[in-house]
């Protein structure tokens, strides 16, 4: 919200400094973002030219000799049409910051001429786009004079950041209220429009909405007679200060009601406008060519003024090109309305249309000044552009029935800490336009019309904290408990954060991408489903919210190879869509590897060999990130089951999928599909994994958070190895979970070292090699344990896989 600071004291009677302002701003909770002085044009002064010479070597070009006030003429070389000798206008010397050019001024030699500065045009000052000639001013303007005080232009442009709950501060008048209520100044109270209306106004108007909420109010007025120009340059100021370009007098004073009043308003040209007017609903495949040059497609969602001819404007957002006024205009409708806000918001983002009355009416304007802005607005009309005005048309306004808050004070002091008396916090809230009624510790507050988003005495409590003054606010320490304190982040959030540490650790680097991608990478991943597109994309390849981390990861780790740095391994611990209910939110790990980008290294390096690395990455590496993000989480490993294949999006003889138990799926880890890799057009080594967070168990609540002591076995560990021999389409992952159940007690670990295939071994057999680690508990195991625990492991291994022990 831009304005500049003879707008606001044109609402504000104040001796305050720009500097105390914009101080106070802040302090009562409206931001100063930024605030232009107007510094660069104080250089620019008012100059006479005293003479004016043909240039010897160009036809087009004069040599000024230029009175500046300062001393002897200056020398400057003039290409405008009008320059000439008596002419008076805006001088910059060498060294000024020129901001209609984007240049600093120097000393120039012009065709052999020397050239010590510039007259100005208005485009170069940025006043108007005019740039057929240089600035002409009245002989009586004061040369040697700045020519920003003279003409206006030094008034310093202030931009406030304004929360999406104050829609009262969305004018001008309501920030100069506030500024008002915390002490700076006094509120200006402009009298009652007052002008003759001579007739009735010809154009009607119906509602006809099945929900009254979409258009709970409108009023109309015809001004006949009107002289549609230029605004006048004062208004025009104001306009291009705050970044709107001055169009005509009829739409500039609308533009004006909007940031002065926070009343948006719009005038449709009636001899354009065919019959009566309809507010409704658009029709399915309605189209209307907006005001800013661009067709829009319409639906039942959307709601229009439209007359005998269709849609002449989209309610509360643009109107119509069609209706516009321009130069011809004679006879104007003048319409201020009242519109849904929830409404606006859905049919500006779905048409993707953000104007400034969009922003206002979806944050909700004042519904009791939409007859007194029309009154306003008229009154401007008859002003600038003369014509005679017929009575008002008001339709479906029932008036505004204001909420009541109950309001202790008690609160005040509960939930700000702040010593606020009754009679402070009273008089706090009359300022700012509330009615307190009642007696005691607890009143009854009315809530004025231009604060809807006041509902509660929470919102009370703000309005005298921030006018009181939040710093006033003494910083305390939280209360010491006698206990400890219990844990404040969930366990989703706990182990969020250890699957990132432990990836991290193990080389990856972190990413963040988009939540939205194509569709039909979407597709490619299980997801494209019509309930996860977006109704308003910010990009046509943004269509669809991710159904996993991976295509993300994978485009992002194809684009660094582009660059040249092939070797990449990153993750990203965020959420995915399976569809649009919350349960349809997983909290996903994954991560890819690309080209040598492994734990022991990448690149071509002799140290990477020695430790293994500088290889290919492959499904093993994706394995262990997988395993690593599992372990770090805290669920027991022992109980993790690993099944070959996976989603159809991985290679199927080079992925696995983890599970916790027959049915509890945890993620997915593998070497991706050469088609994939296609259809994403990614090259390269690649592996990664998913990992999904939200399906691991909530840990079992234990009666204390002391680890328990370590009991270590005093016996030796002995290991022994077998050989089984099986089919080939046996799992070795089946081998190991054999031998392990066989005595969970004494067999504390199982590791393959050997995979064999031959003749030795048969057609369609393989020999597979296991170490299985034994630990004795109570005693030293002797010859007859040993041979029993043997036996018990072969028949296990035996009856689960079918394996016979190798001869």
């Amino acid at each position: 919200m831009k304005f500049t600071l003879s707008w606001l004291k044109e609402h504000l009677e104040t001796d305050a400094t720009l500097d105390e302002i914009c101080t106070r701003l802040t302090e009562i909770g409206l931001e100063v973002e930024d605030v232009n002085d107007k510094a660069a044009f104080k250089p620019f002064v008012i100059a006479r030219v005293v003479s004016a010479e043909k240039h010897p070597q160009a036809d087009r070009l004069k040599v000024l000799m230029v009175d500046t006030g300062a001393g002897a003429p200056v020398q400057v070389v003039c290409g405008a049409p009008n320059a000439r000798a008596g002419l008076v206008g805006a001088f910059a010397s060498p060294g000024t910051y020129v901001p209609g050019i984007d240049a600093t001024l120097a000393v120039g030699n012009i065709r052999g001429v020397e050239s010590r500065g510039m007259m100005c045009s208005e485009k170069e000052l940025q006043i108007s786009d005019n740039h057929d000639g240089i600035i002409d001013l009245p002989e009586d303007a004061p040369v040697g004079q700045s020519y920003a005080a003279y003409a206006h232009l030094d008034d310093p442009v202030i931009e406030i950041n304004l929360t999406p709950n104050r829609p009262d501060c969305t004018s001008i008048h309501g920030i100069a209220r506030d500024l008002a209520a915390s002490g700076l100044g006094t509120l200006k109270t402009r009298g009652a429009p007052s002008f003759s209306v001579e007739g009735e106004t010809p154009v009607k108007l119906t509602l006809d909405l099945d929900d009254p909420k979409l258009c709970p109010g409108f009023s109309l007025r015809l001004v006949r007679g009107v002289r549609n120009g230029p605004s006048p340059r004062w208004m025009q100021q104001r306009l291009t200060a705050i970044g709107l370009r001055p169009i005509n007098a009829l739409v500039d004073i609308t533009n004006y009601m909007t940031f002065d009043q926070g009343r948006p308003m719009h005038v449709f040209d009636a001899a354009k406008v065919k019959g009566n007017l309809t507010v409704r609903r658009a029709r399915e495949g309605e189209t209307v060519l907006a005001l800013d040059q661009r067709e829009y497609r319409l639906g039942p969602n959307n709601v229009v003024i439209a007359d005998e001819d269709g849609i002449e404007s989209i309610g509360g957002i643009m109107g119509g090109e069609h209706s516009g006024c321009d130069e011809n205009t004679v006879d104007v409708l003048i319409e201020s309305a009242l519109w849904d806000p929830m409404n606006i918001a859905k049919s500006g983002r779905t048409l993707g249309i953000i104007t400034d009355a969009r922003y206002r009416f979806e944050r909700g304007v004042d519904p009791e000044y939409m007859v007194p802005g029309l009154e306003r607005t008229t009154e401007l009309v008859l002003d600038l552009c003369g014509g005679t005005a017929a009575r008002a048309e008001v339709v479906g306004y029932k008036g505004h029935e204001p909420k009541v808050v109950d309001f202790p004070y008690s609160e005040v002091k509960r939930l700000t800490g702040l010593e606020v008396s009754t009679e402070e916090s009273n008089a706090i809230l009359a300022r700012l336009g509330f009615t307190v009624s009642g007696s005691g510790e607890r009143v009854s507050v009315s809530v004025p019309s231009w604060r809807p988003d006041v509902d509660g005495k929470a919102d009370l409590v703000e309005e005298v904290m921030r006018i009181h003054g939040v710093d006033k606010i003494k910083p305390a320490p939280l209360e010491s408990h006698a206990a400890v304190n219990g844990r404040i982040l969930t366990t989703l959030q706990i182990r969020t954060r250890a699957a990132k540490r432990a990836l991290a650790s193990r080389g990856m680097l972190e990413a963040v991408t988009w939540s939205f991608i194509p569709e039909d990478q979407a597709k490619l991943f299980g997801g494209g489903s019509a309930a996860l597109k977006l109704a308003n994309p910010i990009a046509a390849e943004m269509s669809d919210m991710r159904p996993s981390l991976l295509p993300g990861l994978l485009t992002a780790a194809q684009r660094n190879a582009d660059k040249g740095y092939g070797d990449v391994a990153i993750f990203e611990v965020s959420g995915t869509y399976e569809n649009d209910r919350p349960d349809g939110q997983r909290r996903v790990a994954g991560g890819i590897r690309r080209g040598t980008a492994s734990l022991a290294g990448g690149g071509r390096m002799w140290s990477n060999a020695v430790k293994g690395g500088g290889k290919p990455v492959d499904v093993f590496d994706a394995k262990a990130d997988a395993l690593a993000v599992i372990e770090a989480c805290g669920l027991p490993m022992g109980n993790i089951q690993i099944e070959q294949g996976g989603p159809e999006w991985y290679h199927p003889g080079r992925s696995g999928t983890i599970k916790m138990g027959p049915k509890v799926v945890l993620g997915y880890f593998g070497e991706f599909h050469p088609l994939t890799l296609e259809a994403l057009d990614v090259s390269g080594a690649l592996c990664g994994f998913e990992v999904y967070l939200d399906a691991m168990a909530e840990p079992k609540k234990k009666a204390t958070r002391t680890k328990p002591a370590l009991e270590l076995s005093p016996f030796q560990a002995v290991k022994r190895d077998f050989a089984f021999v099986v089919d080939k389409t046996v799992e070795s992952g089946a081998i190991i979970k054999a031998a392990t159940g066989a005595d969970r007690k004494l067999v504390t670990g199982v590791n393959v070292f050997d995979i064999f295939e031959g003749a030795s071994v048969g057609d369609g057999k393989k020999s597979v090699a296991i170490e299985v680690q034994i630990q004795p508990v109570e005693r030293t195991l002797t010859d007859e344990d040993f041979e029993a625990l043997t036996q018990k492991i072969v028949a296990s291994v035996t009856k689960f896989t079918g394996g016979v022990l190798r001869s």
